[in-house]
């Protein structure tokens, strides 16, 4: 199939721009490469403690042989429920190598915080600067120089863009992530919504919505609504960093432990000793970052990506624009319906055919570069195939061209939408980013008054005040990365779906993020620059008219230009959010970080 015109023409420009940056990064990875075993270039001393805690038969091959050894990068810790199964993969991984030769270790752990435990707490504010203390992390891990291949355990938020990050910057080694699978299906997804939005309304009580949240979340496996991690396997899967069919595969089952396996044995193949070669840096590049972007379009993924996936790009040397996710957008149709973007999780969509089905109608629509190269070797092809085990064996089969569920996954001919679920927005108050791909069509414009907070808990405040049930643009600021680190802000989230239905016709704009759970409600968010830094958004009073229009990707305060321009935008005294909680620790993060359509980062 021929490359969509527009596909190859944003490629086109993302090669131009990142032509420089991009040759720089190749030279760096593949000087690093070097000849032979990684470890043999130690002094004896450095040899003698890298593999002094070793298995006697891992420490003879360490000491004396030639094979690999990989470093395990883990995010385990048994509070996520995500990274929980992760225990005991490193002794499955050791095992594994040890059959082929080789030796694994764990080579270093990584924090892993969940959002869903610090939503509305002082924690959340460490949340995406925690991305890049996960990059650093990994780099530490990995500085030992004893490896010739890494795998990377980790699931949620920003644990796998972090750790890519991290991997990218020793893009010699060959590489891959390793997933967990979800868990099963709880409550449907309906139901606890609509237990959340009673408790907001006061007509269900906490131990109600206790329970509610405790059948949703009940198990190991990362939560099965299609947010910010599921977003994460999405993303490792069409850019060929997981094995085909890996991401969606349940826990603790005999597949998938074969696919963890089956993952050491493909690190193993394309190492720096074999003659198939294959590092990480050479997988990830423009077209795989390409690719990663019709993934977030095709399957309505989480709005974090706007941030990270642009953060990831850098670090490969790519320079990737919110201008790139806008023009590719149009094109590229939306396949999946997964909550909140519609009554399904992710084991449904799996079932339905997930990722083996996306993307194989993806690729015969010429809408994905299908000449990348992958961990299991160049093509996207493979990809096209799901894992099953025949005995013990594990096989790949052609995935079906039929969707085992339309109301989950469609073909290419018959789409949810004809474009994708994420789009950018420009006006008066400056740039962002709006997730329509569950907005109804009749909220696609919203024309009201602005009220403007700069505490997301205010926003309760005022609707049990009964001062909310009116149509109205709630404005959240100083909740950027230079603010308070730009936290997640799903607290509003029952409170203005409550209230749109109700009938009223309300919006969010917010310097701060809704990530990948962002529902009905419009709402644009990433909006930069930001309040600290004297953005427009600081500008806005409460009873100014907002404009919000998905349809046209503008977003204006409709104030004349002479006395918006002459405005002084607003400042608030941010101290209390600067302390207490490890907050006081990472001031150097908020004074360094970039812009959100730079990837809000530190570097």
């Amino acid at each position: 199939m021929t490359t969509h015109p527009i596909l190859a023409e944003v490629t086109r420009r993302i090669v131009e721009r990142s032509r420089d940056s991009r040759a720089a990064y190749l030279a760096k990875i593949d000087a690093a490469r070097g000849k032979g075993a990684k470890r043999h270039h130690l002094s004896c001393g450095n040899l003698a403690h890298g593999f002094a805690a070793c298995a006697e038969k891992d420490k003879d091959a360490l000491r004396n042989g030639h094979a690999a050894n990989l470093a395990i990068v883990t995010s385990y810790n048994d509070m996520l429920s995500a990274h929980q199964p992760y225990e005991r993969y490193p002794e499955l991984i050791r095992q594994t190598a040890r059959s082929f030769g080789a030796t694994a270790q764990v080579a270093g752990g990584v924090p892993a915080m969940c959002d869903g435990v610090t939503q509305g707490r002082p924690g959340m504010e460490l949340s995406l600067f925690s991305r890049d203390l996960i990059a650093m992390a990994t780099a530490v891990s990995l500085s030992h120089d004893m490896y010739e291949g890494a795998l990377y355990l980790g699931i949620c938020d920003k644990i796998v863009p972090g750790m890519l990050i991290g991997a990218l910057s020793f893009g010699h080694l060959a590489s891959a992530f390793v997933p967990s699978g979800p868990m099963p299906s709880g409550i449907p997804n309906e139901e606890k919504s609509k237990v959340r939005q009673a408790f907001a309304a006061g007509k269900a009580t906490r131990a109600e919505l206790l329970e509610a949240e405790a059948r949703s979340y009940h198990g190991s496996g990362t939560c099965t609504f299609y947010g910010t991690a599921n977003s994460n396997q999405m993303l490792m899967e069409i850019m060929g960093l997981h094995l085909p069919g890996a991401s969606f595969e349940a826990p603790d089952t005999p597949l998938r432990d074969a696919l963890t396996r089956a993952t050491v044995e493909r690190v193993l193949a394309i190492d720096s000793l074999g003659d198939a070669y294959l590092p990480l840096g050479h997988i990830v590049d423009e077209r795989s970052v390409v690719n990663g972007v019709v993934g977030l379009h095709a399957t309505g993924g989480s709005t974090n990506h706007l941030l990270h996936l642009v953060a990831i790009a850098r670090a490969a040397g790519v320079e990737l624009r919110w201008d790139d996710f806008d023009a590719l957008s149009a094109v590229v149709p939306l396949l999946a319906r997964v909550y909140p973007n519609g009554y399904a999780d992710v084991n449904h969509f799996h079932e339905a055919g997930g990722m083996g089905f996306l993307i194989d109608q993806l690729l015969d629509a010429g809408l994905l570069h299908g000449d990348v190269n992958t961990i299991m070797g160049p093509g996207l092809h493979h990809y096209r195939n799901v894992p099953v085990l025949e005995g013990d064996a594990l096989v790949w089969k052609p995935v079906s061209k039929e969707s085992g569920n339309r109301g989950v996954l469609r073909s290419i001919t018959e789409p949810f939408r004809q474009d994708g679920g994420l789009r950018m927005l420009k006006g008066n108050v400056g740039r962002g980013v709006i997730k329509v791909s569950s907005v109804p069509e009749d909220r696609m414009v919203i024309e009201a008054p602005a009220i403007v907070f700069d505490e997301q808990d205010d926003v309760k405040a005022a609707f049990d005040r009964g001062e909310l049930d009116r149509d109205f643009v709630a404005v959240v600021r100083f909740q950027g990365p230079r603010a308070r680190g730009m936290p997640e802000l799903h607290k509003l989230t029952p409170t203005l779906s409550l209230l749109q239905d109700r009938g009223h016709r309300v919006a969010l704009v917010t310097d701060g993020r809704m990530s990948g759970a962002s529902g009905r409600v419009p709402a644009a968010i990433h909006v930069t620059p930001e309040a600290e830094a004297g953005g427009p958004i600081a500008r806005i009073r409460t009873g100014d008219i907002v404009r919000l229009d998905a349809n046209e990707g503008t977003i204006e305060v409709l104030v004349a230009a002479d006395e918006w321009n002459a405005r002084i935008p607003d400042n608030v005294d941010l101290a209390m959010h600067h302390t207490g909680m490890g907050r006081e620790l990472f001031a150097m993060f908020r004074q360094s970080a970039v812009t959100a359509d730079l990837g809000a980062g530190v570097f």
